[in-house]
């Protein structure tokens, strides 16, 4: 039998703002605007040994919640990288911070569950 592959999941919050100056005229997204936003990271991998886990699920809740609160209460326009604040670039933002230590990094959502729009990234290489 193969070694099963498993993947573990944490999520965390964070408030935010942002604008999108070069949107379709008339959008009530041009101006200011703040949402609650929802963020998952996905770690894919056989169990490691010796307690016969992927990641210890608190080091990645750790460092998902360092990330989300770089961006708490801020402006994401102001933020190297999110000069587009998107949720394409919000996935891309938390992949980029989080790949390096868990480089079974496989998946990154990122929602706005009060108006239920979320995106989806599968992360390169894992």
């Amino acid at each position: 039998m193969t070694q099963p592959i498993f993947e573990i999941t944490k999520a965390a919050t964070f408030d935010a703002a942002h604008y999108f100056p070069e949107g379709p005229e008339h959008r009530p997204y041009n101006n200011l605007h703040g949402h609650s936003f929802k963020v998952e990271a996905t770690v894919r991998g056989a169990p490691q040994e010796p307690v016969g886990w992927v990641v210890d699920l608190a080091d990645l809740d750790g460092e998902l919640k360092a990330v989300a609160a770089e961006l708490d209460h801020g402006l994401l326009n102001e933020k190297p990288g999110l000069e587009r604040p998107t949720l394409e670039h919000i996935c891309l933002y938390f992949a980029e911070r989080l790949q390096p230590k868990f480089p079974g990094l496989s998946r990154i959502v990122v929602s706005r569950p009060t108006i239920g729009e979320s995106c989806a990234m599968a992360v390169p290489g894992a």
